[in-house]
């Protein structure tokens, strides 16, 4: 708990410092200990992290305050403090954080994707896809670059690229308002990237996905064809066994294992519940989905597209 005090202490001294910037971050006033309102009505509040999880972040988060100290007008350190700052849990507090990066250099494309990336976790999908659009106006004739990893893999090799997380999480965006088109448009961009398997196996869960929403069978059949067990990937092999139900490779009991990690517990529901939807068992799949919203971890991206098709099919 002391340290935890320490932590919200600096944070809050940092953020007091910043240059008056609530507006332009376009986000609601909400309660204390609130960091968004969920595409349902709910308040989403702060998530709670295991003591070992919590002491290693806040930790990171501490080291990040001192670094962005340092030089306030270095952007690595920035970049690095909002995200250390969203994996504590505090996203509007990242928003701002990288909108005074953006007040302080407006053509780095670094700081559009990562606000775009909170502010898709906090259901502003709109701002996100602004936010994405003007990192691929920015990255224009520029050669492309891996993204270090904040929460590195066992192997501690990254898996992704500036550009393709941009038009990665775009397309995510797109999906999670039901604008499959434009979902398809962005993943297929992603896809002329250079991928990593990690990298490509996510793109084509979710180019698939919305290929499917589309009716396009064919197309979303031979998206996947080259798809195989044995595939080796560091860190999204959910993606993967899931891409593997869709072809009937696997069966989805093989799946219904528990996870230990709630981001791949919502990410493997969303999946069983779309693979359902796919082939017509409407009910089941929503069954599912009600309980990824019921008991899941809300930042993730499986539970944020659960929580969006709940909400579209009440309307």
């Amino acid at each position: 708990m002391k340290n935890q005090i320490v932590a919200f202490s600096m944070l809050i001294v940092f953020t007091a410092t910043l240059i008056s910037c609530e507006d332009s971050t376009r986000l609601p006033a909400l309660p204390p200990g609130a960091e968004a309102i969920s595409l349902l009505g709910d308040t989403l509040r702060t998530p709670s992290l295991s003591p070992d999880l919590f002491d290693e972040y806040n930790r990171n988060l501490l080291e990040a305050v001192m670094e962005y100290r340092v030089d306030p007008e270095e952007m690595d350190a920035l970049i690095w403090l909002g995200r250390r700052t969203a994996y504590m849990g505090l996203y509007r507090d990242a928003v701002r954080i990288y909108t005074e990066g953006i007040f302080k250099k407006p053509e780095d494309p670094r700081l559009y994707r990562h606000r775009g990336h909170r502010y898709l976790t906090l259901r502003k999908f709109d701002l996100a896809i602004d936010d994405f659009k003007m990192a691929e106006i920015l990255m224009r004739g520029s050669e492309d670059q891996t993204e270090p990893d904040g929460l590195p893999n066992a192997a501690g090799v990254p898996q992704s690229t500036l550009k393709s997380n941009v038009w990665y999480h775009m397309g995510l965006a797109h999906y999670l308002k039901g604008d499959f088109e434009n979902a398809v448009e962005s993943y297929r961009k992603a896809l002329e990237l250079d991928l990593t398997n990690d990298m490509r196996i996510a793109v084509l869960y979710w180019y698939y996905s919305s290929l499917k929403r589309l009716g396009m069978d064919a197309d979303a059949g031979r998206l996947i064809a080259e798809v195989s067990e044995e595939i080796e990937l560091f860190e999204n092999q959910t993606y993967l066994n899931l891409l593997l139900v869709f072809k009937g490779v696997f069966d989805s009991d093989y799946l219904m294992e528990v996870e230990e990690d709630a981001v791949q517990n919502a990410t493997l529901g969303y999946g069983l519940g779309n693979w359902h939807l796919m082939n017509g068992r409407e009910e089941r799949a929503f069954k599912i989905w009600e309980e990824i919203v019921k008991e899941g971890f809300w930042p993730a991206f499986g539970y944020i597209a659960a929580e969006a098709e709940i909400a579209r099919i009440r309307g």
